[in-house]
């Protein structure tokens, strides 16, 4: 069917599909997600040509959704003659970039952009942007600096890889601030992205099914600062040696932070004294925070770094106290879900690569029952065997690569089971489990064999200790 028809071939809930106008400009979105139909819409607020191509199928929401924005789309598979035509091609984050249509897109001179690049392009001149990623706690981190800039009631929108589409951001009236949650994928495509607050929360092994090494997936992360300048700011964990090792590249202010108390405090950053959180700003503008609600190194790191990138906005440090102190953190990510006959049951399904597991069993006190397992990512296990030893005392392994998973654990653990859903998990270490034990969802892995996500992974954890 030829895109320019659609309208007259689809009819859901009696929506019109009105005629988009013939503008110049054409923007090709290749992909059909969150991402790619948000900035679609995006266009068609800027009054361009757009046409979108999913190779699969549309959620209902989004196809209703470009129907009423009369933006032209295709579903089951991309069509390189109507994709060529366009001026630019916004490309969805988990297309890679491998993929014959993209070699062919780019063999024509077209230029691709991810969709925060978009964004960027079109956001308003004098709002600020701050943009935060690492292999683990961007989300964290991003939605507590969300949590400081609501309750300072400043005038913000929060978005990007953390579930609401970079483009939407712009569909309202304009903020004075843009937060984005951005991942690898994302950065691959940003020739002038450049965020006035960068954050990188920390580089280890992840997606190396995608990248070639753990030195291309760094310079993936590092395109958050590529475009900076001495005026902007980048935060960054000062304890990760790969990120230490790229600071030669980093043109922006410097901001390190530290999770203990470091040699030679720094000028500007933040760190760790006396069980104290101090923050330092430009002007030795000094902060301290005594109380924090969420235990565990990781946690800590998120807290400076929201914390550092609120002052660096100006948001009162009565307010970024007020904000941490009572912050009770996110679903899925380390979340107690109750305790029966004295063994904890903890829900950390976006634990999806070894450094995020390591956090979590670290922050476990006593003896865990460990539930691992789903798609491996390229996982090198070894970084555990140490804690696993001391800390672990059962491993219930759950999910497609079990083999590995049983190659590296199984001779260092008392008891090693293999189970097939989720309900057999919880069961089968609940028995295993006594009195002052814990068991955890920390699987390490991806989340698509036995499930939609990691979001469906958590609530069927949560759905089956519930039923103990």
């Amino acid at each position: 069917m030829d895109f320019r028809d659609f309208s007259s071939h689809f009819n859901i809930n009696n929506i019109e599909a009105p005629m988009i106008m013939n503008e110049l400009f054409q923007l090709g979105i290749l992909g059909g997600g969150e991402s790619g139909v948000a900035a679609a819409l995006l266009g068609k607020k800027k009054k361009i040509n757009v046409f979108l191509s999913e190779k699969g199928k549309l959620t209902q929401l989004h196809r209703i959704e470009l129907i009423k924005a009369g933006i032209y789309f295709e579903e089951g598979g991309h069509t390189l003659d109507k994709l060529i035509n366009s001026d630019a091609i916004i490309k969805s984050p988990g297309i890679s970039s491998n993929i014959s249509i993209i070699q062919n897109i780019r063999k024509a001179g077209i230029p691709i952009w991810s969709d925060i690049e978009w964004f960027f392009r079109n956001k308003p001149e004098k709002s600020k942007v701050i943009a935060i990623t690492g292999t683990n706690g961007k989300t964290s981190t991003t939605t507590l600096i969300g949590k400081i800039l609501s309750e300072n009631k400043s005038n913000f929108r929060l978005g990007g890889n953390i579930g609401i589409g970079a483009g939407r951001l712009l569909l309202g009236d304009p903020a004075d601030v843009y937060v984005l949650e951005v991942s690898s994928f994302q950065l691959e495509n940003c020739p002038t992205f450049r965020p006035n607050i960068a954050v990188i929360t920390n580089i280890t092994n992840d997606h190396l099914d995608r990248y070639n090494s753990i030195e291309d997936y760094a310079k993936a992360k590092f395109k958050i600062t590529t475009n900076q300048n001495k005026d902007d700011s980048f935060l960054f964990y000062a304890e990760d040696k790969i990120i230490k090792s790229r600071l030669n590249s980093v043109n922006a202010s410097l901001y390190p932070i530290y999770t203990s108390t470091p040699i030679n405090a720094p000028n500007q950053g933040a760190f760790i004294e006396d069980s104290h959180l101090i923050m330092i700003t430009k002007n030795n503008d000094i902060m301290t925070i005594e109380d924090l609600a969420l235990q565990g190194k990781h946690n800590t790191y998120n807290a400076l770094a929201a914390g550092l990138s609120a002052r660096l906005l100006n948001v009162r440090s009565e307010m970024v106290r007020e904000s941490l102190a009572d912050f009770e953190g996110l679903e899925h990510r380390m979340e107690n879900i109750g305790t029966i006959h004295g063994i904890q049951f903890i829900n950390d399904s976006k634990a999806t690569n070894v450094n995020s597991t390591y956090y979590a069993l670290e922050s476990i006190n006593g003896k865990s029952i460990w539930i691992v397992g789903g798609v491996d990512k390229g996982n090198d296990y070894s970084e555990l065997f140490g804690l696993v030893e001391k800390k672990v005392k059962a491993i219930v392994a759950i999910g497609t690569d079990v083999s590995k998973i049983r190659n590296a654990f199984a001779e260092s653990v008392e008891h090693f089971a293999e189970v097939e859903n989720m309900d057999d998990a919880v069961k089968t270490s609940y028995q295993l489990a006594t009195k002052g034990e814990t068991v955890i969802l920390s699987p390490c892995c991806a989340s698509f064999d036995l499930f939609q996500n990691y979001q469906d992974r958590g609530n069927q954890f949560k759905s089956a200790v519930r039923k103990l």
